[in-house]
């Protein structure tokens, strides 16, 4: 499980420290995608696996599910974890995600995200004045 918050850099080159605690629930090569709300997603490969094949149930008569698979797996990329615990995002999905300078590296659960400090902000302002109409409202589904 991936949990936590954490501050990094881009480099110029679009190279990022994916944080330690994430490293080995991630694995040495893992994939990269673009996610929701102007972010990327990162799934350990086993994860991956298991999320293309609920994927690959949907119906292609549906355009929302055609649209979706679409958005999703062109984005995505394999990515390696080098020496020094960066990876490379190519620049669609840094251009996508408005990857810069700062970001954030957030763990999700079973995921981690990547996002622009800005828009993490934002985000999380925005959420968080909103977390006792989302957590009522989420409480049909028994958590």
């Amino acid at each position: 499980m991936f949990m936590g918050e954490f501050q990094h850099n881009i480099d110029a080159k679009g190279r990022i420290i994916v944080p330690a605690k994430f490293r080995e629930g991630l694995g040495e090569s893992f994939v990269v995608t673009r996610g929701l709300d102007k972010c990327l997603f990162a799934y350990p490969m086993d994860e991956w696996k298991q999320l293309e094949e609920k994927l690959k149930k949907l119906p292609l008569t549906k355009k929302d599910a055609r649209a979706f698979t679409r958005f999703f797996f062109s984005g995505a990329v394999e990515c390696d974890v080098d020496k020094q615990g960066r990876i490379n995002i190519p620049q669609p999905l840094r251009n996508y995600a408005e990857l810069d300078k700062e970001c954030v590296v957030i763990g999700v659960s079973n995921r981690v995200e990547f996002w622009a400090s800005d828009s993490w902000n934002e985000y999380f302002e925005d959420a968080q004045e909103s977390f006792g109409d989302i957590a009522e409202n989420l409480m049909d589904f028994d958590i």
